[in-house]
């Protein structure tokens, strides 16, 4: 029973770390990178899908994505989605190719953007302690029910401690990284 309490907080910790991932991935810093459009979709024969899956998505002179759309037709809802979306790009389309320019940040929205990662690191955080919350309780609710001895639940709590103490590292580690991205020119 402790072991799948530790199990299933670990694999949700986890997924708190991958959920920060995605978060700071949709943050640009000012160089062009295909997944900044990760989060684009399309409708596409009546379901959304994701804009890498109807078309071709690269990088052109650093600072410029380039979108070609397998389907021609679909220029115009690409343009679109784009726009639409909270990336702030302006999509210039020429014949069968949408250019994507990625204007270069300010200092001062290198600083919004760090407060914003800021931010997304610490509901990492707090998703990750909510979790340690939650199997420590576990822990107590066995105890309650005599189904481990103290020293068990005591133990058990250590390491949940401890797989948290790793987890928040990470963020840091992920937080530090994005910054110094951010922050440099």
């Amino acid at each position: 029973m402790i072991e799948d309490i530790k199990k299933d907080a670990q694999e949700r910790m986890k997924k708190s770390l991958e959920s920060l991932e995605t978060a700071l991935k949709k943050v640009r810093t000012g160089r062009a990178h295909p997944s900044l459009l990760d989060t684009i979709t399309i409708s596409y024969y009546g379901s959304d899908t994701p804009l890498s899956q109807v078309a071709n998505i690269s990088v052109e002179e650093g600072r410029t994505l380039v979108v070609s759309p397998f389907d021609k037709s679909l220029i115009q809802d690409v343009e679109r989605a784009i726009m639409t979306s909270d990336l702030g790009l302006n999509p210039s389309t020429a014949g069968t190719v949408i250019r994507l320019p990625l204007p270069p940040l300010t200092e001062e929205t290198r600083r919004d953007l760090v407060k914003v990662v800021r931010s997304e690191a610490e509901h990492a955080k707090v998703a990750i302690r909510n979790i340690r919350r939650d199997a420590n309780g576990d822990f107590k609710d066995l105890l309650k029910e005599k189904e481990i001895s103290e020293d068990e639940a005591r133990h058990g709590e250590e390491q949940i401690q401890q797989l948290t103490d790793r987890m928040v590292a990470e963020v840091d580690k992920m937080l530090k990284t994005k910054e110094e991205e951010l922050m440099t020119v």
